[in-house]
């Protein structure tokens, strides 16, 4: 029987860091080798943006000028536009303005006219169009998109000039009776019965408002009024110009009543330009002189409920006007009469019988009558089926 031999331990040493020295380098080939990695989409190369497309400019005014009006068909990517301008189609460029994503127009309003010049649109972050252009602007004399605004002003001037002329050939103007305007000249003669004064105020405006200018008139008629009644007028004014002129208002109508000697320059005197130190002022004038009649012509804010209500409180009858739509309210709960909105100003034409004053208001009211006429007719026109542009568009003013 043969017999195996065994090398001994140390010839087997060798072998087992062989084999360890074996595994280890096929280790070190794995770990080293490129292995295949997940794809980021954020990581892949960005394509290039899509410029705009189609680009116009045109000049859409029809004759006002001073614009030009692009437009365009927006990129795939739409991220947004801006609008370069320059007077050569080689550049330099310059930015006139942004258009957000989505939009397929913009209106260039800081150009000249006769000037020609050339537009890109740049994708923001991206591409320019194409140039387009040269492209002016002409302004003419005539806006044709306003010819119904030319038409309804020279109907409307033919109107005031013949309602003036027809009053001041002394022809009658029939002007609707107002409750406020008629009760004025009861509150005149009211005064006097009691032998009180009558308090005016006109407001707390200056001169170039409309309602203190009405309030002016109305206050030279009630002045006259008073004057020739010998009946105590005080007048409370906030503004120093607005004091000069009813100073001289009341002094006119004195005047004109035959009663010079009785205008006290005193009873129309300044308290404040302050809201509420005038409105204070005020009230206290009417708990010590208790007038009987108390007339707030004009306009007013947040003092009119203060005024009023003092007035009130004193027994006086009241009557105001103003065209402040916030205070008509108070007025109407603590006054007797008031004169709302467009009222105030045919209460200065009633009262004071102007020509030039009847007649514009006879030219509104007309106007007035005319508008809504064709508004009826317009109507009944497109229920009935008949659909015209010139109907649409009859008062529409387009700039």
């Amino acid at each position: 029987m043969r017999s195996i031999h065994i090398p001994p331990a140390r010839h087997r040493i060798p072998l087992i860091q062989a084999g360890i020295l074996s595994l280890m380098l096929l280790l070190t080939i794995w770990i080293g080798s490129p292995r295949a990695q997940p794809v980021n989409p954020d990581e892949q190369p960005a394509r290039p943006l899509l410029p705009v497309t189609h680009l116009q400019a045109q000049d859409l005014s029809e004759g006002a000028g001073g614009q030009i009006t692009l437009t365009w068909t927006k990129s795939g990517d739409d991220t947004g536009y801006q609008i370069l301008r320059s007077t050569s189609p080689d550049g330099p460029y310059q930015l006139v303005g942004e258009a957000d994503k989505g939009t397929e127009y913009f209106v260039d309003q800081t150009v000249k006219d006769g000037t020609e010049y050339y537009y890109v649109v740049e994708v923001t972050d991206g591409p320019m169009s194409d140039v387009v252009g040269p492209v002016r602007t002409v302004g003419l004399w005539f806006n044709r998109k306003r010819t119904n605004v030319l038409v309804a002003t020279m109907l409307f001037i033919s109107l005031v000039v013949g309602f003036i002329v027809q009053a001041r050939k002394g022809q009658k103007i029939y002007i609707r009776p107002i409750a406020g305007i008629q009760a004025i000249e009861e509150a005149v003669g009211r005064s006097t019965e009691m032998g009180r004064p009558i308090l005016y105020v006109p407001g707390l405006t200056g001169i170039s408002d409309v309602a203190t200018l009405a309030s002016i008139a109305i206050l030279g008629r009630v002045a006259e009024r008073a004057a020739e009644y010998n009946t105590p007028l005080l007048v409370a004014n906030s503004d120093p110009i607005v004091l000069t002129i009813a100073q001289e208002a009341v002094r006119e109508a004195h005047i004109r009543a035959g009663r010079p000697d009785t205008y006290n320059q005193d009873h129309v005197f300044f308290i404040s330009d302050r809201q509420f130190a005038f409105a204070a002022g005020v009230s206290g004038l009417m708990v010590r002189e208790r007038p009987a009649t108390n007339l707030f012509i004009g306009m007013f804010y947040a003092e009119s409920l203060l005024l009023a209500e003092t007035g009130a409180s004193t027994g006086a009858i009241q009557i105001a006007g103003t065209d402040a739509e916030a205070q008509l309210p108070f007025f109407i709960t603590a006054c007797d009469y008031t004169l709302i909105g467009e009222e105030l100003y045919a209460a200065g034409a009633y009262i004071s019988q102007n020509p030039v004053l009847l007649g514009t208001l006879k030219a509104q009211d007309w106007s007035k009558v005319l508008i809504i006429t064709c508004m009826i007719a317009g109507l009944l026109l497109l229920i009935g089926g008949w659909r015209s542009d010139f109907i649409i568009n009859l008062f529409s003013a387009i700039d």
